[in-house]
């Protein structure tokens, strides 16, 4: 049974070239343009990983992350912080938060497969 990773950022090329990363590489894909359908997707069906923008319209990638921590039926999700900011003080709130880790934009989508691999673990 594959991985679900659902994926969650406001810019469209963003997601379509994830998304078609992840799919090449085996994963099963939802995705999310804002922190309210990333919580309703989570929802519906629970991912396995979640790689999540911070900055977005209505809820940031923070207030997603804090409720992905805070429900039991969803802590296990891991999830990955996206995003431009690299100051040290947003990955440390990223972190905090309980983010399993942190990628900086711009990334390489390499870099992304290997850190979704890494914390999913080879199947």
């Amino acid at each position: 049974m594959p991985k679900r990773i659902l994926i969650v950022d406001d810019e469209a090329n963003i997601v379509l070239s994830l998304e078609f990363l992840m799919k090449q590489a085996g994963y099963e894909v939802e995705t999310a343009t804002d922190g309210d359908e990333a919580l309703e997707a989570i929802e519906r069906a629970k991912p396995d990983l979640v790689l999540l923008d911070v900055m977005m319209p209505r809820k940031n990638g923070y207030e997603v992350c804090e409720t992905i921590r805070a429900s039991d039926d969803w802590k296990d999700i891991l999830v990955v912080m996206l995003t431009a900011k690299g100051r040290d003080v947003e990955r440390e709130k990223g972190l905090s938060l309980g983010a399993d880790d942190y990628i900086t934009k711009p990334f390489s989508t390499q870099e992304v497969i290997d850190k979704v691999r890494e914390l999913l673990g080879a199947d």
